[in-house]
């Protein structure tokens, strides 16, 4: 999840210090590379590299910058692997205009032919130069700036945000659609960014930006205009008094519950990109064409390949393996060969034994592909393809939205792999959102009841079973009480007999798997245990369960992917009403790179 940053001032000054810092404030967004430009009258200085903000600031002296308008932008790769040509911000074919972005441009690659075919010097493979080559290919057919930038927008799919600017101009051009996009104004300079912290320290008078909206920025004033017609904006700026923690957690309590909240943003960001990528076909016709397809990961990555592999079966009719990376090698390896085909999951790309998995699958000859959130970690650059899951840097130690957005991938590859019309699954991103504003106050009203309460079930069949798994999980991994994910007809055999007076049992159901589900409720309560019921809302939940977490109508597959989200929610609130911080639960670690 890129960070970028832009400042006009009225003179001429060294600017190099203050693109640092403001660097320096967006680094807990995740990067990989970072840069500097400044525009000094007909003189652009552009500076940039792989690394960290200082240290690339000190090999490249970002100190000695100087100018009037300056920009900076902190990379997470997604089209284009980590290195300098790809580090941002980037030049237009003359080298008189440079701009950076942050988001996804899912028609990159398609864009990047356009331009190179009509002349223009393209340098890189990443999307933030294909921001500035759209402007550049109408301020060449004579169109003013800010026309430029609002034909360019018809040509840019995906959700994005960048600054932009040229040299003998005194302004900043920015324009927000789908990222994240804020304005400051101080005194003797305007600035524009990504996120508040990079602001917070200049000014605390800002403008927060629309979709659609286009800002031009002086020194002394700022003009919004809308990207449909170019017609002025009014919007009177607001005064920020949070503190710098608070705005960067989004004014959520922790990060954990920040990036519960961006699920639907991320899946939107990761269905734009799978739309527009070439990779997306060379995965369907490897798996097409294997003779077996195993989907291997750990934890997390390994619930997103058990929802996958019941996806696939499902809707395409493919039977997939499901398998976690330790148990690839014992268990399969010695059937594999070069007819099969593997997909490695991992959020960081860099998990020990998903890495352990694939080193020996490429030694049999399986054709080995993945999906990460890494772009440039190992993972990536060992398969044959990959695709990234474009959800940002997590913080939080527990998985939350690169776990979604793992599933959205395998429901996506299924639709494909079965023929199926994806535009269905441009629903998620807003069902999402209606689950979670509709759960949370469920959730916290039965918090009390369950938090006392060291030991506990959840249960799920078919494509829910995977979502009980990481309920399961999440709750294991922040309030320490155990919880056991299981299958929920299994329940009967056994641990049955843990039910006593109110003990919890949460069962996830989705909307054709009721009538099972009910029988295993009434199994419970019978008992005088607490069943929690969490699905669509059904008559029949309603009449056995003790409560009910209701998700909105949808598909069964779409269902089964909402019913993690309250799960998630459960597990956060539990941990904070126990006095835990569910970011750093003890013991864990985000990236596990031992055996």
């Amino acid at each position: 999840m890129c960070g970028i940053f832009g400042i006009v001032t009225e003179k001429e000054q060294p600017l190099g210090p203050i693109l640092i810092e403001a660097a320096r404030r967006l680094t807990y967004r995740g990067y990989d590379s970072v840069g500097a430009a400044t525009i000094s009258g007909s003189r652009i200085d552009l500076r940039k590299d792989v690394g960290k903000v200082d240290e690339v600031a000190a090999r490249y002296n970002f100190a000695e910058m100087t100018g009037s308008r300056g920009i900076t932008q902190l990379r997470w790769a997604t089209f284009g692997a980590p290195s300098q040509v790809n580090a941002q911000p980037h030049l237009d074919s003359d080298g008189d205009m440079v701009g950076a972005h942050n988001g996804n441009v899912v028609n990159n690659v398609e864009l990047r032919r356009q331009f190179m075919a009509e002349g223009m010097t393209v340098r890189s493979h990443n999307d933030g130069e294909s921001c500035v080559h759209a402007v550049e290919r109408y301020v060449d057919r004579g169109f003013d700036f800010i026309e430029a930038i609002r034909r360019a927008y018809q040509d840019l799919q995906g959700d994005y945000a960048y600054v932009i600017g040229r040299i003998n101009d005194d302004k900043l051009y920015a324009i927000k659609k789908g990222s994240g996009l804020v304005v400051g104004i101080g005194e003797g300079f305007t600035c524009v960014s990504s996120d508040l912290p990079s602001i917070l320290p200049l000014t605390r008078k800002i403008l927060r930006i629309q979709d659609g909206e286009i800002i031009t920025l002086w020194a002394n004033r700022v003009e919004l205009r809308s990207v449909v017609d170019g017609r002025l904006i009014e919007r009177e700026p607001e005064l920020v008094t949070e503190t710098m923690e608070a705005v960067q957690k989004g004014g959520y309590a922790h990060f954990m519950l920040k990036e519960i909240h961006e699920q639907p943003q991320v899946a939107r960001e990761v269905l734009h990109m799978l739309a527009g990528s070439t990779e997306v076909k060379r995965v369907l016709d490897a798996i097409r064409n294997a003779r077996q397809v195993y989907f291997i990961g750990c934890g997390t990555s390994y619930h997103a390949c058990l929802a996958g592999s019941v996806y696939f079966a499902q809707l395409a009719g493919r039977a997939v393996i499901p398998v976690l990376a330790p148990q690839f090698i014992p268990q399969y390896l010695p059937a594999v060969n070069k007819q099969d085909v593997g997909i490695f999951v991992s959020q960081s790309g860099e998990t020990k034994d998903v890495l352990n998995a694939l080193q020996a699958a490429e030694a049999q000859g399986m054709t080995c592909l993945g999906l990460a959130n890494v772009i440039g970690s190992t993972l990536t650059k060992a398969t044959a393809c990959w695709l990234p899951l474009c959800c940002g840097y997590e913080i939080s130690v527990p998985a939350t939205k690169t776990f979604t957005n793992q599933v959205v991938t395998f429901l996506y590859l299924a639709y494909r792999l079965a023929g199926r019309d994806t535009r269905p699954l441009e629903d998620i991103p807003a069902l999402m959102e209606t689950t979670l504003n509709t759960a949370a106050p469920q959730i916290e009203a039965i918090v009390p009841a369950i938090n006392p309460w060291n030991d506990l079930y959840c249960l799920g069949y078919g494509a829910t079973y995977p979502m009980a798994l990481e309920g399961a999980l999440k709750l294991k991994e922040i309030t320490y009480a155990h919880c056991e994910g299981m299958l929920s007809t299994e329940f009967k055999h056994g641990p049955l007999s843990a039910v006593t007076e109110n003990y919890p049992v949460l069962f996830v159901t989705g909307p054709e798997d009721v009538p099972l589900i009910v029988s295993g409720i009434n199994e419970v309560t019978c008992r005088g245990g607490r069943a929690i019921a969490i699905g669509q809302e059904d008559s029949r939940l309603r009449a056995n369960a003790s409560e009910v977490i209701t998700l909105p109508e949808a598909s069964p597959e779409i269902s089964s992917l909402l019913s993690v989200l309250p799960l998630q929610l459960l597990a956060y609130h539990m941990s904070v009403g126990r006095g835990y911080d569910p970011d750093f639960p003890r013991n864990l670690s985000k990236t596990l790179t031992v055996d």
